[in-house]
This record gives C-alpha cells, structure tokens and sequence, in this order.
C-alpha cells in the first residue's frame, strides 16, 4: 500500500508539470494585454511607460524563461503577487480555497443523502411507480442547470418568505449558523444535480449485484433481504457510486463559479474567472495548478477507498 501510495504522489508531479506549461502558454493566447488594462488603470498610457511596466512586470523576457522563473519560484513556495493588486496570491487562494472546498462538501452531502437513497428505492422497488417517479425526479434534475435553480430559490427564498442569505461572507470558524445560512441554497442548487447523478448510478449498480450469482446463493440459502442487502449487495455496489462523487468533487472545485457568482460567494472558481478577465497571469497559473492539485488529490482519496469498501481490492507491489 505505501509503494503504491508513493508511485500515485509521484504520478502527480508530471501531470502538474503538464498543466502548468498549457496553463502557462493558454493564458499567454488569451486576446488583450495586461500591460495596456494596467497602463490605462493608472492614467499613464505612453508607449514609454507600458515598455518600463513590461518591464518591471519581467514580460518582456522569452516566454520560457518566464516560465522557468515562475516554476521555481512555486518550488520554493512562492506563487508571486497578483500582477493587478499586487497582493500575495497565497494569501488570497487561502481565502478563497475554503469557500469552494465548503460549497462541494455541503453539495456532495445533499446529492449523497438524496440520491443514494432514491436509488436504493427505484432498485429494490424495480419495474413499481416508485421507481418510474425516482427515474422521472433524475431526469428533471439532470436537466435543470444549477445556476437557474440557485436563481429561482434566492427569488422564492426573498419573495414568498422575506429571507435573503447574507450577501457579506463570514467563515464557519467565525459565525458557524450565518455561514450554514449562505450555503443552504447554492449547495442545495449544486446538490440537486449531483443527486439525479447519483440515484441513476446507484439504482443500476444496485440492479446489477442483486442479479448476480452469490446474492441469488444467499437469498436461497434462507437470508433476511436486509442481511442481504447489507453484507453482499450494497459493498459491491458502492464501488462505481464512490467512483461518481469522487468525479463529482473534482468537478465541483472549479466548476460552480456560475454558481459562486450567483450568491457572491468569494471562491476560487469566481476568482480564477475574475484572474483571466482581468490577464492577471500568475494568479490563474497559481490557481488552476491549485485545484489540479485538488482533482489530483481527490482521485487517489477515491482509490484508497476502494479498499476500504471491499478488502479483496489489494494495493501491492504489482499495483
């Protein structure tokens, strides 16, 4: 387990290494300049004075000596400053990081207590109409994006009960019930579509086991459907549905900035959107290697759990 677990840490140093060169080149593509938004910000847009903020700015060296710099500059720890603010970029990603990390597990909980629920009842209740409204209730919610459902319940939340969540963000170590109140709505928004995910992967992982020769055996065998539900069925079938939040997690990290926007929830995807309007290089750089990282992280967590579920899966030296 620890070879493996050593050999996964370090697959993840070339694949962070690759994203940062297509990061590094994209944001450079991108139409626009920094130099000239900067140039015009300041009330100084002489063609001397761009030059000496390139300069001063160390954009006008060889892209890959650029890169080089910057690279090692994250290798000792030191993601730079923002190209716009001039702040710590490390210190912003802090404040920032939090408020998605909270906005994916409050989301991942409210698909998990949904959905696997609703798959377990659409399985064991297969071909009845409480399967077909499950079915039905997953489609709706595949179809409705996030971003729309979050809008409609800030405007029944407003209008029908007076209740807006506060639009000024305070940390849950800080003011734990104000903080749980800005998230009920958007983690409900997100949780939704991740629960339709899931109750449609439960509901097939579920049938599958239930129709495979050992559940068959142990049913003959005089077993209580809840004996066998719990001990053979449902570890076998939690495999791909662990599989699914894992996926889902890694996309929630950068993918809930329409989202983080609706409710002005200061997070890392609405920050890293704001990065790559405004050219601000080594803050998108810095941010998209940090949530790689996170994906990256996710997927091994994903893996360890597999073992953890079903003790035949063995991470050896072969792995």
């Amino acid at each position: 387990m620890a070879a493996y677990l050593l050999r996964r840490v370090l697959l993840m140093v070339p694949t962070l290494l690759g994203v940062s060169i297509v990061v590094f080149l994209g944001i450079r593509l991108i139409p626009g300049d920094l130099v000239v938004v900067l140039s015009g910000m300041r009330g100084d847009v002489s063609p001397e004075h761009r030059a000496a903020l390139r300069r001063d700015l160390g954009l006008d060296r060889p892209i890959a000596v650029q890169y080089v710099d910057w690279l090692g500059a994250v290798a000792r720890g030191d993601l730079g400053n923002s190209l716009k603010t001039d702040r710590p970029i490390g210190q912003d990603l802090a404040r920032r990081l939090p408020v998605t990390l909270e906005l994916a597990v409050l989301a991942a909980l409210v698909g998990m207590a949904i959905g696997i629920p609703a798959g377990l009842v659409a399985a064991l209740r297969h071909g009845t109409r409480a399967e077909f409204v499950a079915q039905g209730a997953g489609l709706v919610g595949l179809s409705v994006p996030d971003f729309w459902l979050g809008t409609m319940l800030l405007l029944v939340a407003s209008r029908s009960f007076g209740w807006y969540p506060g639009a000024r963000y305070v940390s849950l170590v800080d003011a734990p019930g104000e903080n749980l109140s800005l998230f009920v709505l958007p983690a409900f928004a997100v949780g939704v579509g991740l629960a339709a995910s899931l109750m449609r992967f439960t509901r097939s992982a579920l049938l599958d086991v239930l129709g495979s020769g050992y559940v068959v055996t142990a049913r003959a065998k005089g077993l209580h459907a809840s004996a066998v539900l719990r001990r053979h069925a449902m570890k076998n079938a939690l495999i791909p549905v662990v599989t699914v939040i894992g996926l889902q997690l890694s996309y929630l990290f950068g993918g809930v900035v329409v989202v983080e926007t609706v409710f002005s929830l200061p997070g890392l995807g609405r920050f890293t959107v704001e990065a790559i309007a405004d050219r601000d290089y080594p803050v998108v750089q810095a941010a998209v290697l940090l949530i790689t990282l996170l994906v990256l992280a996710t997927n091994l967590a994903v893996d360890m759990l597999y073992a953890v579920i079903d003790p035949r899966i063995k991470y050896g030296e072969a792995a």
